[in-house]
């Protein structure tokens, strides 16, 4: 495939003389062809998550641009984006509920994003730092069989990439558990301590398929 071709990696950390060094991907610039696709664990079939990862960006107050996409055949089943003015927003197939929290920006943010089906509560943190609950898609479930991308939303299940929405900047310790996570267990995860990995996507051990995107090693 050339350029093209899907370059198998795992996200595997390892520890160098008392450090640990963990796969970061950078987005260089905007695009509609690079992107990373990353393979699960096991279906995301949920009722409840806990979506975490660590972001840097220098398009603040530019334009909108897309966090995290899973898309099957039919819905764009679960989104996490940066809009246009600034907030975050979930989608979970259909209309969103947005956060007005503090931009995005080229300094290191730890963000999570969790939601509750059976009572409907989701909340961000930024930085082990919790936001207001918002009461959205209750009783709702994420289906599975779909596509889990980073740094492009894929307008069909196959792609049809919008440059304008690409992400450009650094991804990295993208992790997905298919329940809600204890405040004190997040806040922990934000000051470096260890705690249990994702369930459905463990950063550490998840293959990811690259298609253009930069990979380095960050030691942590």
């Amino acid at each position: 495939m050339g350029l093209s071709a899907i370059l198998f990696l795992c996200a595997i950390s390892t520890v160098l003389s008392g450090s640990v060094a963990i796969k970061t991907l950078v987005f260089p610039t905007e695009t509609n062809t690079n992107y990373v696709e990353i393979v699960p664990q096991k279906p995301l079939e949920l009722r409840a998550f806990t979506l975490c990862m660590n972001v840097a960006t220098e398009l603040s107050g530019q334009r909108e641009f897309i966090l995290f996409a899973y898309r099957t055949v039919d819905d764009d089943e679960l989104n996490v984006w940066r809009e246009l003015d600034g907030r975050l927003s979930l989608y979970l197939t259909g209309d969103a509920v947005f956060f007005k929290v503090p931009e995005l920006g080229a300094l290191q943010t730890h963000l999570c994003v969790t939601w509750d089906s059976s009572s409907g509560a989701t909340t961000f943190f930024m930085n082990g730092r919790k936001s207001l609950t918002k009461i959205y898609r209750k009783g709702h479930s994420v289906r599975p069989g779909g596509r889990v991308l980073l740094g492009q939303d894929p307008d069909s299940y196959q792609g049809a990439f919008d440059i304008k929405q690409s992400f450009v900047g650094e991804l990295y310790d993208v992790n997905l558990w298919d329940s809600v996570l204890s405040d004190s267990t997040i806040q922990d995860m934000f000051s470096g301590k260890r705690v249990t990995r994702g369930n459905v996507i463990d950063w550490e051990t998840t293959q990811l398929k690259i298609y253009g995107v930069e990979v380095v090693n960050r030691e942590l």
